[in-house]
């Protein structure tokens, strides 16, 4: 009988994506003795259950207000791909500009998905934050074939529930993803003079329809008047509209 420790650790290993020969391997253990820790047998009565990453499909508790927020990142600047042995890869494109969106997408993932590991690829300009599950079209059923503004994009009745619940963080994931706080400068011609005045703005820009209006729906939700800028383009520049915005999204640190 191996020592609880080990078993622990090889489950661990497997959840980062680590094959079973490479577990075995790190572990000292067989590859069988992996493989039944894995998937449920011969399980010794002093074995530690296993963690089961889907509130979908097993009965765990989902991080609501993490998730609205995660949802808003991946709406926006997300994606989901198919791997081998039926493994899905969620990752969220996040500009090394601003290294608080990293942090905030990786502590978004571990509150959704706590048994698995999150991981980072580096593209030119960018961080993608990453987990790994086979559950996450459990929890994202917006994933499918082509980009997103080709095919329609809407909620399930559950994610309706928690986007009206936490209505707050789901715009600011959409907001952190494809959208921006900035400062619109306007040349204003006077018989004196041109005057220039500038005023903060908020805008969010997504090539979906559908996105935009579930954003849209979101702002109305929280009472925030918005106007269509342009064919993809949102714009929230009332006093009030911007000052409620600031109060929980804010600028891109």
């Amino acid at each position: 009988m191996y020592d609880r420790r080990i078993l622990e650790r090889a489950l661990t290993l497997s959840r980062r994506g680590f094959t079973d020969r490479e577990v075995a391997r790190m572990c000292g253990v067989s590859i069988g003795a992996v493989r039944h820790w894995k998937y449920g047998t011969r399980r010794s009565k002093q074995a530690a259950p296993r963690k089961f990453d889907c509130p979908r499909c097993h009965e765990r508790s989902l991080d609501e207000q993490s998730y609205a927020y995660l949802l808003g990142l991946y709406l926006g600047d997300g994606h989901i791909v198919h791997c081998p042995k039926d493994v899905f890869r969620l990752e969220i494109a996040c500009c090394d500009a601003w290294p608080g969106l990293i942090h905030a997408a990786a502590e978004a993932i571990k509150a959704v998905m706590p048994s698995n590991a999150v991981g980072y690829r580096q593209r030119q300009g960018c961080t993608m934050v990453g987990v790994l599950s086979k559950h996450l079209p459990c929890l994202f059923p917006q994933h499918g074939p082509g980009m997103k503004h080709t095919r329609k994009i809407a909620l399930a009745v559950w994610q309706e529930d928690i986007v009206t619940k936490f209505a707050e963080e789901f715009v600011r994931g959409l907001i952190h993803s494809d959208g921006c706080r900035s400062m619109n400068r306007v040349r204003r011609p006077l018989k004196g003079g041109d005057r220039w005045y500038e005023y903060p703005r908020y805008t969010f820009v997504n090539e979906s329809a559908d996105i935009r209006r579930l954003f849209t729906d979101a702002l109305d939700r929280l009472g925030i008047a918005w106007k269509q800028m342009n064919r993809k383009t949102i714009s929230i520049a009332r006093r009030e509209a911007v000052a409620r915005l600031d109060e929980f999204v804010g600028p891109k640190y």
